[in-house]
């Protein structure tokens, strides 16, 4: 059996991925996200992010006392550092600050088309706005999964998370309430129509 692909987002309601001067989860973590960030990273798989991503994630796990286990925004950092990661970047050099990553410096679409046709755990993007858009764009993604946010940011917001995709179908697969605030959905890409 092949790898899957999932690309996941967390998003404001006017689709931004991150928002000038915003805390993580733009403010509103609760115990639903902590518990759906948890069961998803409970699940075999293997991070996939960028370098961007990388840096960010390890700057934050760097300000976390270890060890630090269980739910929790703390948690979730935490347990990512252990997780088994794949890093694409044409820019960064071995040791990685983290342990169990490994790093790809080839074109990440092709590096993503060969692993997929491996068997293996799935490969799960996180963040890494950019690397999961061209993975979309080459056909490689199974699943999209965003987290969206009940805010506006569109003046302090970056670039829109799928600016850089083309048009494309979605299949709506799950939906969850997370802290009676914040909306959970699962796509998967529509069939081309003909």
């Amino acid at each position: 059996m092949t790898r899957t692909v999932s690309v996941e987002v967390f998003c404001s309601v006017d689709g931004y991925g991150f928002a000038k001067d915003y805390p993580p989860y733009f403010g509103y973590g609760g115990p639903d996200l902590d518990r759906w960030i948890d069961a998803r990273a409970s699940v075999p798989h293997i991070e996939v992010m960028g370098r961007r991503t990388f840096q960010e994630l390890a700057e934050i796990v760097a300000t976390i006392d270890e060890p630090s286990t269980g739910v929790g925004e703390e948690g979730s950092f935490a347990e990512m550092k252990r997780m088994t990661k794949i890093i694409f970047s044409s820019t960064l050099t071995e040791p990685l600050a983290w342990p169990n990553c490994t790093l790809i410096k080839e074109d990440a679409v092709e590096a993503v088309a060969r692993l997929k046709q491996e068997d293996g755990d799935p490969l799960r993007v996180i963040g890494s706005l950019s690397l999961g858009c061209s993975l979309i764009r080459a056909g490689l993604v199974d699943q999209v999964s965003l987290v969206v946010f009940p805010l506006l940011v569109g003046r302090s917001g970056g670039k829109p998370i799928f600016a850089e995709v083309d048009d494309h179908g979605l299949e709506l697969t799950g939906t969850e309430v997370l802290d009676g605030r914040l909306v959970a959905l699962d796509y998967r890409p529509a069939p081309a129509s003909a």
